[in-house]
C-alpha cells in the first residue's frame, strides 16, 4: 500500500510538472520569443550575475538562521551548505518542497550534523520560515492596500493569509503530537541513527522541544528569515530597473509577496512550474507590467535558480557517491 501511494504521488507530480511546462510553453509562444528575449538581453550578464550574487547571499543568511537553532550540532558551513542543497532540490529537481527538505538535511549530516538534530532542526527551521513568509505576505498586502486600495486581489489574498495561518497552526500542532509524521521524515532521510520506529520519532520530538525552548534563538532565526524574504524583493526591483520597467520598492514587495503566496498555494506542483509564470503575468498586469516583462522576470528567476542549483547539486551528488564508496570498501 505505501508503495502504491508513492507511485500515485509520483504520477500526480509528473502530471502537474508536464502541465506546468505546457502552460509555460503556451505563454512564451503567445507573448513571443523575440519580445521576451529582448527584455532578457536588457538585463545583461552583469545584471544577471548581480541578481545571482544577491540570491547567494540570501541563501547563506538563511543557512545561518538554521544554524542558530542548533549551534552546537555542527559547523556553520554545514548548515549553509544544507540550505543550498535544500533550495537546489526544491527549485531545480522535479521534487516537492518536502523532497528539498530531505536533501538539505542529508547534506547537513554529511557535514557532521547528527541525524536526529538535522531532522528536528529542519522541521523547526521550515516552520519558522513559513511564519516569516506569512509576515512577509502580510507586509506585501499592506503595501498593496496603500498603493491600490481597490485592487480585486486584496480579498482573496487576505482570505489566503487566514487559511495559511490555520495551516501553519496545524503544522506547529503536529510537531507536538505528530510522532508518525516525524518518523516518516526520519526514515526518508535514512541515516540509521536510531533503532525502532518509536525510538526514532521520540528522539526527534524531544529534540524539537529542546530547540523551541531556546526562545531567543528562535526569535533571532525568525527575524533573519523575515529579513531574507524582504531583501529577496530587491532582486526583482533591480531586474525591473535594468529592463527599463521600474517599480517602486513598495510595489515590488507587494508583487513578490503575492507571487510567493500563490506559489505556496500550489505547493503540490514541483518547482511551481507554470504557476509562477502565469502568476507573474496576471499579477504583473495589476502593477502595469506588460506580459513580456512579467514573463521575462519569471524566466530570469528560473535561470538564477539553475545557475546556483545545478552546480550545488552536482557537488552534493559527488559527496553522496563518495560516502557510498567508502561504505562499500
Amino acid at each position: 500500500m505505501p508503495r502504491e501511494k508513492g507511485q500515485v504521488r509520483a504520477t500526480l507530480a509528473l502530471g502537474a510538472t508536464l502541465l506546468g511546462i505546457g502552460l509555460t510553453v503556451v505563454l512564451v509562444g503567445h507573448i513571443g520569443v523575440g519580445a521576451i528575449g529582448k527584455v532578457l538581453l536588457a538585463v545583461g550578464w552583469t545584471g544577471f550575475l548581480a541578481i545571482v550574487a544577491i540570491h547567494v547571499a540570501i541563501i547563506a543568511v538563511m543557512g545561518s538562521a538554521w544554524h542558530i537553532l542548533a549551534p552546537q550540532a555542527g559547523p556553520l558551513r554545514s548548515f549553509i551548505w544544507g540550505r543550498f542543497v535544500r533550495d537546489g532540490g526544491s527549485e531545480v529537481l522535479p521534487l516537492s518542497q518536502i523532497g528539498g527538505y530531505v536533501l538539505g538535511a542529508r547534506a547537513a549530516m554529511l557535514g557532521g550534523v547528527p541525524g536526529i538534530i538535522a531532522t528536528a532542526s529542519t522541521i523547526v527551521d521550515v516552520t519558522i520560515d513559513l511564519i516569516a513568509q506569512l509576515g512577509y505576505t502580510t507586509l506585501g498586502l499592506a503595501c498593496l492596500i496603500m498603493l491600490k486600495p481597490h485592487a480585486p486581489v486584496i480579498l482573496p489574498v487576505a482570505a489566503g493569509l487566514v487559511a495559511a495561518a490555520v495551516v501553519a497552526g496545524m503544522f506547529i500542532g503536529s510537531q507536538r503530537h505528530g510522532f508518525d509524521a516525524l518518523d516518516r521524515l526520519g526514515r526518508w532521510i535514512g541515516a540509521g541513527w536510531a533503532e525502532g520506529t518509536a525510538a526514532r520519532a521520540a528522539a526527534i520530538h524531544q529534540s524539537i522541544h529542546r530547540i523551541y525552548r531556546a526562545r531567543r534563538r528562535v526569535v533571532l532565526s525568525f527575524f533573519l528569515h523575515f529579513g531574507c524574504w524582504t531583501v529577496g524583493a530587491v532582486e526583482v526591483w533591480l531586474a525591473l530597473r535594468l529592463i527599463g520597467s521600474p517599480l517602486s520598492p513598495g510595489a515590488t514587495l507587494a508583487l513578490e509577496s503575492l507571487l510567493y503566496a500563490v506559489r505556496s498555494l500550489a505547493f503540490f506542483v514541483p518547482n511551481a512550474v507554470g504557476v509562477q509564470e502565469g502568476a507573474y503575468v496576471l499579477l504583473g498586469a495589476s502593477f502595469g507590467l506588460t506580459p513580456d516583462v512579467a514573463l521575462a522576470v519569471s524566466l530570469l528567476k528560473r535561470a538564477r535558480d539553475l545557475a546556483i542549483g545545478v552546480p550545488v547539486l552536482c557537488v552534493w551528488q559527488g559527496q553522496e557517491g563518495l560516502r557510498l564508496s567508502r561504505r562499500s570498501n
